[in-house]
């Protein structure tokens, strides 16, 4: 169906705008997400007491190359999920050709999935204890993130209405 497809490539360009943006600002707002990513990796606002802080990373040149790595990989996914979008609108008359670039989209979402929840809420989260801290706790902003990835990614992987296989 027609509207379905519609909607589909809408959200998922909606959610390379999203990714793109996220991208962009981290760099046009560089030290106010630096220093997010400084404390996590610091761990200097977790419990005073915990026994985990061993983990902690003081390197600056640690925290420079993970906050470049995770623009790049906002970026990467904006950039791919922007590539589907385009796939998708351009194939929105043509079921066969739709479902043919639907694989475009779950890679996007897919590089997402592994940023917003293994990096920010397993490794973030879990290993550098950012649930402990009351100012530098990302975990509801990636909670968001990523589960608005994996419902998008489910529902443009439902069938369209009117073609069953690619």
């Amino acid at each position: 169906m027609f509207a379905i497809r519609l909607v589909k490539t809408t959200m998922v360009a909606s959610l390379a705008l999203f990714a793109l943006l996220t991208a962009y600002n981290n760099v046009a707002d560089y030290g106010s997400n630096y220093a997010f990513v400084r404390h996590t990796l610091t761990m200097d606002t977790t419990f005073p007491d915990n026994a985990l802080k061993g983990r902690a990373i003081t390197s600056p040149v640690a925290w420079t190359l993970a906050y470049w790595l995770i623009i790049l990989i906002e970026a990467v996914v904006g950039a791919i999920l922007a590539f589907a979008a385009w796939r998708l609108g351009r194939a929105v008359r043509q079921p066969a050709s739709f479902n043919a670039a639907k694989p475009y989209v779950v890679i996007g979402i897919g590089l997402g999935f592994l940023l917003w929840f293994t990096g920010f809420m397993v490794l973030g989260g879990e290993w550098f204890l950012m649930w402990q801290s009351r100012q530098w706790n990302g975990q509801e902003a990636a909670f968001r993130f990523y589960m608005t990835l994996l419902a998008v990614g489910i529902f443009v992987s439902l069938p369209d209405g009117d073609v069953t296989s690619a």
